[in-house]
């Protein structure tokens, strides 16, 4: 599959998650809520959801800041990301340079974004599932940090957990400021993005 940008095409945005009510709010689902408020932001008016069974995602065509995007959130669970991601940039013809994905970050701290492209994926199976399905790293992560797991907690359990109490008022910040983030790569590329948000 290509990696050459073509800035006529849609930009594809993907928000990673796990599918149903049980897994909405907690910490892996950082990405999916991102893109959901990316679609509140889009213009002229704000962007709804769909299913779109020939890639098993719930998709939203739009525009946001005049740009034209695809916002995506795989209905797989989060380790098995790779598949719909890999069958969006198919069916819309969208090169993994083009392809924008957020994602929850535990090696960096609670309520920070950094973003990269390719790269390792830190043990993140969602990543590693794209990586693989796509055949390259060469997309960009938009990376909404939710810190390590205090004490003895097992990783599965954390990412797994809905936020503390003492972080429930800050993840709007973090969505706002991730969103913000894509926003600002659509608008000026990832080089100055990276310059804006870091």
């Amino acid at each position: 599959m290509a990696a050459v940008s073509d800035q006529t095409a849609p930009r594809l945005i993907v928000g990673l998650g796990n599918p149903g009510p049980a897994y909405a709010a907690t910490r892996h689902n950082i990405g999916a809520m991102v893109c959901d408020e990316l679609a509140d932001a889009a213009s002229p008016m704000p962007a709804s959801f769909s299913v779109h069974k020939r890639t098993n995602s719930e998709i939203a065509q739009t525009r946001i800041d005049g740009h034209q995007v695809i916002l995506a959130k795989p209905r797989s669970f989060m380790n098995v990301s790779g598949g719909p991601v890999a069958a969006l940039c198919k069916y819309f013809k969208v090169a993994p340079a083009d392809l924008i994905v957020i994602h929850d970050e535990l090696d960096i701290d609670f309520g920070t974004v950094r973003l990269k492209r390719g790269g390792g994926e830190g043990g993140h199976n969602g990543l590693r599932s794209i990586s693989q399905a796509l055949g390259t790293k060469d997309y960009i992560r938009v990376r909404a940090g939710i810190g390590r797991p205090p004490g003895r907690m097992g990783v599965a359990d954390f990412v797994l957990k809905p936020f503390a109490k003492h972080e429930i008022a800050d993840v709007p910040i973090l969505m706002a400021d991730s969103s913000d983030a894509v926003r600002k790569i659509l608008d000026a590329g990832l080089e100055a993005a990276q310059n804006a948000v870091h």
